[in-house]
C-alpha cells in the first residue's frame, strides 16, 4: 500500500528500548488473564470494513466472555513515530497494524510478541508469502499479513479494451495513445511514483537492494536496473502529462477529469474510477494485470498491512484469541468480498469471479515487496526514491542517478 510514512529519526533511539520490550509481554495462559480484560486493537486508516470490525469484536467477546476489543483507528500519517512511543510505553496497545513496508522496522527490534509457534494456525503456508518474508526476522515470526492489494491497470474502455500482451507492448501502446489523444496521459505517472517503476526494473532482472553477508547492496545502477530506468523515463516523457514533481496520491482524479486514459494503482481504487462525480465521467474501467517482459504478470509491488501484537501487551492469550480470529476464513472473506486480497491464498476466490477479480488475482500472483531491510523505513522516509525518480521524470542522466542514490540508500541500509 502507499503509506505515508512519517519521519523515522526516533527509531535509532527507541531501538534499544523496543529491544528490552519481549519481556514486558506476558506469557501467561488464558486461565491466567484478568476477567473483564480489555484488548486494544490499533487499525490504520479506512481499508479494513465495519462489517470485518464488527465481527472482529462480536466473535472476541462471545469466545471471551467478559473481556472486551476496543478498535482504535490511527491514520497513515505518522504512523512509524506513533508506533515507537507506543510499542514501548507501559500503555501499549495490544495489536497494531502497519505498512509491509514498515514491517521490520518493528520485527528487529523486540517491539513485537514473537509468535513463531502460532504460524501453522494463522495459515503456515497458506499465508501471503512476501508478507511472511517482511513480518518475520531472524528465523522467528511476528507480524502475518493482514491483507493485500494487488497493482493492477485501469484503462478507459473507449480506448483500451484488451490487454498488451508484453511489457514492450504495454509501453508502445501507452506512448501511441498520448500521441493519438492530445492533452491526455496514455499512461499516468507521476515523477515521485516510485512505486509503479518497480516493475519495470524488477522485470528487466534488476532489484533495488540484496543482501551481502550482513550489509546490503544497492542495485539500481546495475545494467539491469538501468534498463528498466530507461523505460520508465521513456514513459514518464513520452505517455505521461503527469507532473514530473507530482506524488501519484490520486491518479484515479485525471482519469475521471478525462485527462488519463490508463493510471496504476492498487485493485481498491477501481469503485474510485468507478463512481467518478464530474461532468462527463468516464466509463468504469476496464481493469488488467501490467504484462511481464515476456508475458504473463508482471511482478508489482505488493501493497498492504502486516499485523502483530505488542510485546508489551499485559494480555497477550488475549490478544492471540484475537489475532486467530484476525487470521480466521471469516474475517479475511470480508476482506475478500469488500476487493481486498485476503491474507490467505485460499481465499483469492473470494474475490469474485468477475472480469476485475481475475485481474486482482493474477497480478497477486506475481507481486513482491520492497527489501525487508530494518532500516528500510528510512530510505522511504528520506525521500530519496522520490528525488531519484523526479530527476529521472526531468531528463536526467539515469546511469549517474542511479549511481548517486544507491550510494544514498546503502548509506541508510548499512548505517
Amino acid at each position: 500500500m502507499n503509506k505515508t510514512l512519517g519521519a523515522v529519526a526516533l527509531l535509532g533511539a527507541s531501538a534499544l528500548v523496543l529491544a528490552g520490550c519481549a519481556a514486558g509481554g506476558g506469557g501467561g495462559t488464558a486461565s491466567e488473564e484478568p476477567e473483564g480484560a480489555e484488548i486494544r486493537v490499533w487499525l490504520v486508516g479506512t481499508d479494513t470494513p465495519q462489517e470485518a470490525r464488527d465481527y472482529l469484536i462480536s466473535t472476541f467477546e462471545d469466545e471471551n466472555p467478559g473481556s472486551t476489543l476496543v478498535i482504535e483507528e490511527q491514520s497513515w500519517e505518522g504512523l512509524v513515530d506513533k508506533l515507537t512511543t507506543s510499542l514501548s510505553s507501559s500503555d501499549s496497545p495490544d495489536i497494531v497494524e502497519f505498512g509491509n513496508t514498515q514491517a521490520p522496522a518493528f520485527t528487529s527490534v523486540g517491539a513485537l510478541l514473537d509468535i513463531t509457534d502460532m504460524y501453522e494456525e494463522l495459515g503456515g503456508d497458506d499465508l501471503l508469502p512476501g508478507f511472511v518474508e517482511v513480518g518475520s526476522y531472524e528465523g522467528q515470526f511476528y507480524a502475518p499479513p493482514l491483507y493485500s492489494g494487488a497493482r493492477v491497470v485501469f484503462a478507459d474502455p473507449a480506448f483500451v479494451s484488451e490487454a498488451p500482451a508484453t511489457l514492450d507492448d504495454f509501453i508502445t501502446t501507452s506512448k501511441e495513445l498520448a500521441a493519438a489523444n492530445a492533452g491526455k496521459s496514455g499512461f499516468y505517472f507521476a515523477g515521485q511514483d516510485w512505486y509503479n517503476a518497480l516493475p519495470f526494473i524488477w522485470e528487466n532482472g534488476g532489484e533495488v537492494a540484496v543482501p551481502d553477508g550482513d550489509q546490503w547492496d544497492a542495485q539500481l545502477s546495475s545494467d539491469a536496473s538501468v534498463k528498466g530506468l530507461l523505460q520508465v523515463q521513456d514513459l514518464m516523457q513520452n505517455a505521461s502529462l503527469a507532473p514530473k514533481d507530482g506524488d501519484n496520491a490520486e491518479p484515479w482524479t485525471p482519469y475521471c477529469e478525462g485527462t488519463s486514459l490508463q493510471f496504476s494503482a492498487p485493485n481498491w481504487a477501481y469503485g474510485l474510477a468507478s463512481a467518478c462525480e464530474t461532468a462527463a465521467p468516464p466509463a468504469a474501467p476496464y481493469v488488467y494485470p501490467l504484462p511481464g517482459i515476456d508475458g504473463g504478470p508482471a511482478q508489482v509491488f505488493a501493497g498492504g498491512s502486516n499485523i502483530g501484537i505488542s510485546a508489551r501487551s499485559e494480555h497477550p492469550e488475549l490478544a492471540k484469541s484475537a489475532l486467530r480470529i484476525i487470521l480466521s476464513d471469516g474475517f479475511q472473506t470480508i476482506y475478500g468480498e469488500n476487493g481486498l486480497i485476503p491474507a490467505l491464498k485460499s481465499l483469492a476466490s473470494t474475490l469474485g469471479d468477475t472480469e476485475q477479480a481475475q485481474a486482482y488475482a493474477e497480478a497477486a500472483s506475481n507481486a513482491k515487496l520492497t527489501p525487508a531491510s530494518p532500516n528500510w523505513a528510512e530510505v522511504e522516509a528520506s525521500r530519496v526514491l522520490e528525488d531519484f525518480f523526479v530527476k529521472i521524470a526531468q531528463g536526467g542522466d539515469v546511469k549517474a542517478l542511479a549511481e548517486e542514490v544507491d550510494a544514498k540508500i546503502e548509506d541508510i541500509l548499512n548505517g
